[in-house]
Formats: C-alpha cells, structure tokens, sequence
C-alpha cells in the first residue's frame, strides 16, 4: 500500500448532522472494516483503506499528545472521546466527535478497535482548536524527543486549572 505524501490545504468539509463515521481497526490501529461515509470524507478508495494504519488521515494540527492519550484509554480498555481534526487525501480537513472503544472477542479479550464519529459542535471545534494549537507549540518547543510528554503535560495543567478531566471537557460540548 503506496503511503501519500498529503498537504493541508485549509479547506474544509464539514460533516452533515446526519453523517456517522464508522470504522474498526486491529491492536495495531490497522483499518479492518470503513463505512461509506469514512470513504466519502477520507477521499481514499475503501482497497486503499483496508489495510492501512487508521493515521492516515491524521491532520498535521492533531498534536500527538492526544493520540498518545487515546491510546493510553485503549490500552487501559476504557472507550475515549475525543475532538479530532482529520485530513483528507486531497488535503482537505475534516472535524469530528469521537468516541472509540475496545472491541472484544468472544473469549473476552481486545482484538481491535471500534470507533464512531459525529459532526462537533462549533463551539467545540473553536475550544479545542485553540487548545491543540498551544499543545502544537508546547511540542515544538520540546523538541521531538519530548513533544508527547510536554503536550500532555500542557493538557493536563490546562484541566487541572478548569478543575476537570479531559473526558468530561469534551463531553461538556
């Protein structure tokens, strides 16, 4: 599977309140199952999604602080919401409501991912974009070595000021 060099544009298409954005991924956040509308927004045929790990559409804007918390979540086997800004393959932008959980065998145990995604609120989307900026520059300022810790650590002094999670911060919107 050919990996695309992509550059934001700016441009975005915002999601309908009717639009649901369905996928599943295996341990390894490899896409294993996309809905018409993931393909729709994505812009890449399902053959090329299949496969792929499910960052292919992550937005350049998206600080990896937040990635490494929703994985913490899953890690932990506890489902994640989360505001998220995706990239299209023609560089287009995309935002949305997320919520993903573990998905479990019939043993019980993890073998993947399962994650729905909704249109935000505009309020959510003008709050959170602020907050991945200074998390961008919090991780640029750190350097790649440290970016993770220092975003997180940004999130974390920022909640921690408002006197809230991070879970409830994005399921006040």
């Amino acid at each position: 599977m050919a990996k695309y060099k992509v550059t934001p544009t700016g441009v975005e298409r915002p999601m309908r309140e009717s639009d649901f954005i369905v996928s599943k991924t295996d341990l390894k956040g490899r896409i294993t199952y996309c809905n018409r509308i993931f393909i729709e927004f994505s812009g890449y045929p399902e053959h090329e999604l299949l496969g792929a790990p499910h960052n292919i559409i992550r937005h350049p804007d998206m600080p990896r602080g937040v990635f490494k918390y929703l994985w913490d979540c899953l890690q932990a086997e506890r489902e994640c919401f989360a505001y998220v800004k995706n990239m299209s393959r023609d560089g287009g932008h995309y935002w949305v409501f997320a919520n993903v959980t573990p998905s479990y065998d019939q043993s019980g145990r993890v073998e993947g991912y399962f994650s729905v995604r909704r249109k935000p609120s505009a309020e959510a989307v003008k709050v959170f974009g602020q907050v991945y900026r200074d998390m961008i520059a919090e991780e640029e300022r750190a350097g790649a070595r440290d970016a993770v810790g220092a975003s997180l650590a940004l999130l974390t002094n920022l909640l921690t000021e408002k006197g809230t999670s991070y879970e409830e911060l994005v399921l006040s919107f």
